[in-house]
């Protein structure tokens, strides 16, 4: 469920018409809604019934300081994968304590950075990066704590782009070549190995490839503790899937907490770690969009709008699909558009053969479910402005990124000193 829903044949941003909003804000733009993020982290946070655990919201979801600030005032932590990251998370009020240190391609500068602020662990992801941290900490005379993620070999049965847990991804250190790997932190003097995580992709749509994964893991750390390693806690990192069409099924979050409960039902001494991100977000924003015109010819009919591939790439890149409706609720005839940008690009299509009735230059379309992995991956291509996000809480509205303007875009570049 989230708060953006028609009242009185108007789209709504909570209790404000997303037309209003249109005309005092420059379309496109991204709106999130307060009081959905609430309740997304609350939904799930009860809905896993372990005394010790800490929910460490993905950054790379959504990294606006305002979401993060929203949800730090909840408890909860951060998953981080870069320097950058960690910055937004300590600005936010997250305790550096709360922050979780992932990636698979951490910088010795960004490891110095991470450490002399205090986060909370690394999740190292290879043997040669475990090398790395001790030689980091051992030059800062300090010691980090640690967990190994590992890779479980199990296929999470989503987009290819976005698995993260088979043997042949990037990503930890695979299951069967883990104990070697254990037994080598064990013996470094400057960290200490506290934990073991995983996390096998994103948009996971059915719960048993979790249960593959989780079972896998928690064996794993129970072997763990009958060799003398003194682990605290597991991260089982995120990757719940959410609807982003009408009718899409699902797993919710009450049945991940009913499987993870289930799981570890024997572990109750242990802090379990959960790095939601995209579950939290998705449907807790929309980008805001204008009709620029509509072109038809013998072949197909086209909406041209404001937004592109530049603002949300999602579509372009994953081929996904999210819906699309006007912010006015449609009766009557209907017919098939494809709805596109104006990047110079054959990819900047959001949608193709959607049934619409036809609107006018000026009118109002939205994307929902696109507050995850819209904003934080946009760019300028084609010298196009970075756009603003607002947030809405009940009847009121604050802009939390300004769009950019031309002149900052192009100040940023350096003529060369020969030219």
């Amino acid at each position: 469920m989230d708060y953006f829903n028609y009242h009185d044949g108007i789209l709504h941003a909570e209790n404000i018409a997303i037309n209003r909003l249109a005309t005092e804000v420059e379309t496109p733009f991204y709106c999130y809604s307060h009081n959905t993020i609430e309740r997304h982290y609350k939904i799930l946070d009860n809905s896993i019934k372990l005394p010790k655990k800490l929910i460490c919201y993905a950054l790379k979801a959504n990294s606006n300081i305002s979401v993060i600030k929203t949800l730090a005032n909840l408890g909860a932590g951060a998953d981080v994968v870069s320097e950058g990251e960690i910055k937004r998370a300590l600005a936010a009020g997250i305790p550096a304590a709360n922050i979780v240190f992932s990636g698979v391609g951490k910088s010795r500068a960004e490891m110095r950075f991470a450490i002399d602020v205090g986060v909370g662990h690394f999740n190292v992801e290879s043997k040669e990066e475990l090398q790395m941290l001790q030689e980091v900490a051992a030059s800062l005379q300090t010691a980090v704590n640690i967990a190994l993620r590992i890779n479980p070999d199990v296929d999470a049965k989503t987009a290819d782009k976005i698995s993260t847990g088979r043997k042949e991804d990037k990503f930890g250190i695979n299951i069967s070549e883990a104990m070697p790997i254990f037994a080598q932190a064990k013996k470094h003097a400057n960290v200490n190995l506290v934990g073991v995580s995983t996390h096998i992709g994103s948009q996971i749509t059915s719960l048993q490839p979790f249960k593959d994964a989780f079972v896998k893991i928690i064996e794993l750390a129970k072997q763990l503790r009958n060799d003398g390693f003194a682990l605290e806690y597991i991260d089982l990192g995120g990757g719940l899937g959410v609807p982003y069409k009408i009718g899409e099924e699902v797993p919710n979050p009450q049945q991940y907490g009913q499987l993870v409960s289930e799981i570890a039902a024997d572990m109750q001494d242990i802090k379990f770690i959960f790095e939601p991100g995209r579950m939290i977000m998705a449907n807790a924003g929309v980008l805001v969009t204008k009709v620029l015109l509509v072109k038809k010819t013998a072949h197909r009919n086209f909406i041209v709008v404001d937004a592109a591939m530049n603002d949300l790439v999602r579509p372009a890149m994953y081929h996904a699909e999210h819906e699309i409706v006007s912010v006015e609720q449609q009766t009557g005839d209907t017919h098939k558009f494809d709805i596109v940008g104006p990047v110079c690009e054959t990819s900047d299509v959001f949608a193709r053969n959607i049934e619409l009735a036809e609107p006018q230059e000026g009118d109002i379309l939205v994307l929902r479910s696109a507050g995850a992995y819209g904003a934080v991956m946009s760019s300028e291509y084609n010298t196009r402005r970075l756009i603003a996000e607002i947030m809405v809480k009940d009847d009121d509205y604050a802009i939390i990124k300004k769009p950019a303007t031309y002149e900052e875009i192009i100040k940023r570049d350096i003529i060369a000193k020969w030219q």
